[in-house]
């Protein structure tokens, strides 16, 4: 299995990097919405869609509704970023009531309607801070990398007090600090080198602790499904690692929720404060 993992990650992390950071426009639109399609597939599969011909209609359902997006205009839109913030916040009521609320999303139809406020919203959050610039894109890819990072280590040493147990037992309350911990170290370190100022640089602190919790909770969510569906990874696309959304589960709260933040909240600040 560790072999396996290593040549799907010597291929793979080439790959996605040249993607995220060597493309523009409608190239990076169309890479990152084929990173989302096959993510799509998996979740088909977590709402209990099962019949590979009913996956490949809801594939092309979702690629329908990129491509009228794109069209549209809306690829780059804010509206999505609120549907995803709204959205998120189901989530997490349904993430901390499991399994008491069960009732309420367990049903195929409830599943795939999760996954438009869970999936499309990830594809124009990409689309969004690629616009802004690489660095912010960087930045949160960095911060899941470093949240995963921090919480997989600290928890392991003094993890004590389970998270969500009904969900993902493994996760604890001292792993979630212990991510919060990285991801503050690595805000201070982007204000430092941009820089952003004092005020700028108190501000991405706290935005970047919103959305750590944020990428936690899109962890949980995959995990609840997976469990409710009981399975261990969302698909073997990529082997000795799961499927796309066991590598993407954080980002879908992550990206939206930052490219939200820097729209509405970062960018203003920025103009306001000069940096130091």
């Amino acid at each position: 299995m560790l072999k396996q993992r290593i040549i799907t990650a010597a291929w793979l992390a080439p790959l996605v990097l040249a993607g995220l950071f060597g493309l523009d426009g409608g190239a990076f639109a169309l890479f990152t919405a084929l990173m989302v399609l096959l993510a799509t597939w998996e979740w088909a599969n977590l709402a209990g869609v099962t019949r590979t011909a009913q996956r490949a209609q809801l594939v092309a359902v979702m690629a329908v509704l990129m491509l009228v997006m794109w069209l549209a205009g809306a690829a780059t839109s804010i509206w999505p970023l609120w549907f995803s913030a709204a959205g998120w916040l189901v989530n997490l009521y349904w993430v901390t009531r499991y399994p008491a609320a069960g009732e309420q999303w367990q049903s195929t139809v409830r599943r795939l309607a999760m996954g438009l406020w869970v999936l499309l919203p990830c594809w124009v959050g990409f689309n969004v801070l690629r616009d802004i610039g690489m660095a912010w894109l960087l930045f949160v890819l960095l911060l899941v990398w470093c949240a995963d990072i921090g919480a997989y280590f600290v928890g392991r040493h003094w993890g004590k007090r389970k998270l969500a147990p009904h969900v993902s037992p493994g996760k604890s309350w001292e792993g979630v600090y212990g991510g919060l911990a990285a991801t503050t170290i690595l805000a201070i370190l982007f204000a430092l080198w941009l820089p952003l100022g004092l005020v700028g640089g108190i501000t991405l602190i706290l935005i970047t602790a919103v959305v750590t919790l944020a990428s936690v909770l899109g962890d949980l969510l995959e995990s609840m499904l997976k469990r409710h569906r009981n399975i261990k990874d969302s698909s073997q696309l990529l082997p000795g690692h799961g499927g796309v959304l066991d590598r993407i589960d954080s980002l879908t709260a992550a990206i939206p929720l930052f490219a939200l933040f820097y729209v509405e909240v970062l960018v203003e600040v920025f103009a306001r404060v000069p940096p130091l």
